[in-house]
């Protein structure tokens, strides 16, 4: 992650959909316009569906980092 200045993170690997794109989204609207957030998330249904989300929503996805354990982290900057 070192490619980008992570303004705020959120671990979301406790919770299920659609909880997962609600604390997801609470923890954007925490942040400034153009800030960038880490959001530690599940594979399978979160991983397809907060991304997914978070673009409808018209934030910028920047990476989708897979850690080899069963959860990703996803880089996303705030626009407002």
């Amino acid at each position: 992650m070192a490619e980008f200045q992570v303004d705020g993170s959120v671990d979301i690997t406790d919770v299920v959909c659609p909880v997962t794109f609600v604390k997801a989204k609470v923890a954007l609207e925490e942040l400034e316009d153009g800030q960038i957030l880490s959001i530690h998330l599940n594979g399978g249904e979160p991983v397809q569906n907060v991304p997914r989300s978070i673009k409808e929503e018209g934030h910028q996805v920047l990476k989708l980092i897979n850690r080899e354990d069963g959860t990703f982290d996803l880089i996303v900057r705030k626009v407002e």
